[in-house]
């Protein structure tokens, strides 16, 4: 009797530890975060690209599109012939010097680490202010969570249609870099 007390105990508490450790992985909390880094453009600028809310490494770096898998600036690298850029100097040179603007669709909301699906409580930035001062003519959307948030959020405030974009982030494992380059090269004036 002592012996099955014993492998009972044994058991429970091997069930114990085991549903402890899976809610530490999963203990992933709702933040509230703030956007905190500006929109990356100049009075030249003529195609806005939004992303919908910076990820955990680029709110790291303080900078678009920080995680080191994410394929955007390989993206880019590519339709304007070009090394891929590494420092801050280079990715800024490479947007402005092509008369692109990068921002987000979402100032500050809650999220779960960074799970775009996870937003709620969004609130927008003020795409306006960069509209005014600048002469973008097209605006594209990378990927579908920041798509549906620009339906959702910015479109009925700004009255701009944009253009969806695959997604360049990691998790987007379904399109290649090569079928992202391929998709992406709308962004490039008619002239290039």
């Amino acid at each position: 009797m002592e012996e099955k007390e014993d492998i009972l105990r044994a058991d429970l508490a091997g069930k114990e530890n085991a549903a402890g450790k899976a809610a530490q992985r999963g203990k992933r909390e709702y933040r509230h975060l703030e956007h905190e880094f500006p929109p990356l453009f100049d009075e030249d600028a003529e195609t806005l690209i939004l992303g919908s809310f910076p990820s955990v490494k680029s709110r790291e770096q303080q900078f678009y599109y920080g995680h080191p898998q994410n394929r955007f600036w390989k993206v880019l690298a590519a339709l304007y012939g070009t090394a891929v850029p590494e420092t801050r100097g280079e990715k800024t040179e490479l947007i402005l010097s092509h008369h692109l603007a990068l921002w987000d669709v979402i100032d500050s909301c809650d999220i779960l680490g960074s799970s775009d699906a996870s937003i709620r409580n969004a609130v927008v930035t003020d795409l306006p202010m960069i509209l005014d001062q600048t002469g973008i003519d097209r605006i594209f959307i990378n990927g579908a969570a920041a798509w549906r948030l620009y339906e959702k959020y910015q479109k009925p405030v700004i009255h701009r249609e944009a253009v969806r974009l695959p997604s360049t982030s990691p998790a987007n494992a379904a399109w290649s870099l090569d079928r992202l380059i391929a998709a992406w090269r709308v962004i490039l004036p008619q002239a290039e």
